[in-house]
């Protein structure tokens, strides 16, 4: 770990009062040497039992608002977020060897924002958007092809194919947020954002 890496966090804790910032500094560096999704992230969720699930998802836009991805309403993730909203995303880019832990609140986007990325999604994917039944059982690939080929038949123009109502995004709003820095003999570096109910943030640093 170079000397700059190695005293970042510390920079970060006397100055960047708002975790936003420091997260937009990462990711865009992120998308300059990760080889591939520098928004990709593992998602954290449980059922009403509290039974956890994770995986990968991508990261579709943020804002202070929160950290948005896009699914079927009807998929395993969307279900367990129905039944218990607090949920947990991670960040893990190897080529910088750092990480971001975000841990929140999701809700569902607005229709006005959902419709706006459905139509930049390419045509392909906005097919499969209706013709994938999202954690279904499918019984042979062939299956989810002719399904494909119908909604292809249906929705021809490529301009015009609408959203599917069971097909939208989800925004985690975060409570808490924690920046963590890569260093020799596991001497790790982690900075804490800690949201206050007058929407300030409170800032620790962590034992590695």
């Amino acid at each position: 770990m170079n000397q700059k890496n190695s005293l970042e966090l510390d920079k970060c804790f006397g100055e960047l009062e708002n975790p936003f910032k420091l997260f937009e500094e990462w990711f865009g560096e992120a998308k300059k040497s990760e080889l591939n999704d520098p928004n990709a992230l593992a998602l954290a969720t449980s059922n009403k039992e509290g039974i956890p699930s994770v995986r990968m998802v991508l990261l579709k836009d943020f804002s202070e608002k929160g950290f948005v991805f896009y699914t079927n309403l009807n998929s395993k993730k969307s279900e367990d977020i129905k039944s218990n909203p607090q949920a947990s995303m991670c960040f893990h880019w190897k080529s910088l060897l750092r990480q971001i832990r975000i841990v929140g609140k999701i809700k569902s986007v607005s229709n006005k924002e959902a419709d706006e990325y459905y139509r930049s999604r390419g045509y392909g994917s906005r097919i499969g958007a209706w013709a994938s039944n999202q954690s279904e059982i499918l019984n042979n690939r062939d299956q989810l092809y002719q399904a494909i080929n119908s909604f292809k038949e249906k929705y021809p123009d490529e301009n015009n194919v609408p959203r599917p109502e069971y097909w939208s995004g989800w925004n985690l709003t975060p409570d808490e947020i924690e920046f963590w820095l890569d260093g020799e003999n596991r001497i790790h570096q982690r900075l804490k954002y800690i949201k206050l109910k007058n929407n300030n943030w409170k800032k620790i640093l962590l034992s590695p």
